[in-house]
């Protein structure tokens, strides 16, 4: 059985096996990894696996065990090491050195993690834990699913900076790059009053409510993500070396860094090839496009001419198919499948809205409040789901965010006009 059919097969009624799946699927996710593998960082905005690890753990000794007076805290510099950016928590080690850590290890931190696990196990089964901690503890759980995919994120891009190409750490079971994608669809959406957000059912975090109204016109939708084959076609056009397709900062941002393809994308004899978690291999034509940012996605799509959706606009179409769902995390693949009609999976896809704050947002007391609502400038929303996101954990009303310039992203786009 796969790791996305486990964790679909866990019953939500329990908390105490929700817990279970998701922290025996970070473990498994990180089995194939080195102590080497874990320990460096390739970037400032990635960090090692090593410290996803601990940091997911220290979330629940932080804010759940640590409720309970009696809790015996494992080590308590791991409060400064594995604080990400709470600032009610108190001082924290600088994020562009967590690379830096070479002890506590691999071993420490696994056992680390065991001990927290076990002590969790043990509050679950005593079934004395209040609704505030079962809320805490299902936050935690879609915390870790959140990292489950950094991890991949932050890995993939780590490897691709080793000078010989690393052995795949996946099998990608589909590489035949002969495929083509079907002609681009456009759906109709009417406009009008529509309402967006989160209903209150089930988990959601505060940044997708509350719930509210908001006017659209009529619009259309590609009926699938853009692909490399269309991407090839703007490469061509000279997509990358024309002013005129792009926004101000975008265009200097590419002339300061070069860039003239999606990330991992490279040009030889052979022509295009990519870099994946499986290894560099031939570009699949009918694949989406993957490692774009914002700025190289709203370059395309006027290119294309069409445009960016808005957020309000994709969740609006995306009700639309929400039962149907692209590639979602397989362990062994961790790469988009062929694109098609779902609007959820394979990659996350930028709208052309700024992450800000819907209307009578209030972020919680405490320092979970800083979990969205500090982050509510200078950044752009991603909507759907991606070839890494650990399946449960996505939905329509999910609110992904990350900077204009971001490339590691599974991040692609679909057009609207």
């Amino acid at each position: 059985m796969s790791i996305t059919q486990s964790v679909h097969t866990i019953p939500e009624s329990s908390p105490a096996q929700r817990f279970r799946a998701v922290r025996e699927l970070t473990d498994r996710l990180s089995s194939r990894l080195s102590a080497e593998d874990q320990t460096p960082q390739s970037m400032t905005e990635a960090s090692p696996a090593k410290w996803h690890r601990a940091h997911v753990t220290w979330f629940f000794e932080e804010f759940v065990l640590r409720r309970d007076p009696a809790y015996v805290v494992y080590d308590e510099s791991y409060r400064y090491l594995f604080n990400s950016y709470y600032e009610a928590v108190g001082e924290r080690h600088p994020r562009p050195d967590r690379g830096l850590v070479t002890r506590p290890g691999v071993d420490d931190i696994t056992h680390y993690r065991n001990y927290v696990d076990g002590a969790m196990e043990e509050a679950l089964q005593r079934g004395t834990l209040d609704d505030e901690a079962l809320d805490l503890i299902e936050l935690g759980c879609n915390h870790e699913q959140q990292h489950q995919e950094l991890l991949l994120m932050d890995i993939k891009h780590l490897f691709s900076t080793i000078p010989l190409t690393p052995g795949p750490l996946y099998v990608d079971r589909d590489p035949d790059p002969s495929r083509t994608p079907p002609p681009f669809g456009w759906r109709s959406v009417s406009g009008g009053v529509v309402e967006i957000g989160a209903a209150g059912t089930g988990f959601s975090y505060d940044n997708e409510g509350p719930r509210h109204r908001v006017f659209l016109e009529d619009f259309e939708i590609a009926d699938r993500a853009v692909t490399n084959a269309d991407w090839l076609e703007f490469i061509a056009d000279d997509g990358y070396r024309r002013p005129e397709l792009w926004l101000s900062d975008g265009w200097a941002h590419i002339r300061q860094t070069g860039r003239h393809a999606p990330g991992y994308w490279h040009f030889d004899d052979d022509g295009w090839t990519t870099f994946t978690l499986s290894g560099r291999r031939r570009l699949v034509l009918d694949e989406p496009v993957l490692h774009v940012s914002f700025y190289e996605a709203d370059a395309f799509a006027r290119w294309a001419g069409a445009r960016l959706p808005t957020e309000f606009e994709w969740e609006t179409a995306a009700l639309a198919v929400d039962d149907r769902r692209a590639m979602l995390l397989d362990p062994e693949r961790c790469h988009p499948g062929p694109a098609g009609g779902a609007m959820i999976g394979d990659v996350w896809e930028w709208t052309s809205s700024a992450y800000l704050p819907y209307p009578g947002f209030v972020p919680a007391n405490g320092a979970v409040g800083e979990y969205n609502g500090k982050f509510m400038s200078d950044q752009h929303v991603l909507r759907g789901a991606s070839a890494i996101t650990p399946a449960g954990h996505e939905r329509v009303t999910y609110r992904n965010f990350f900077p204009a310039p971001s490339r590691w992203v599974f991040a692609g786009l679909r057009l609207a006009r």
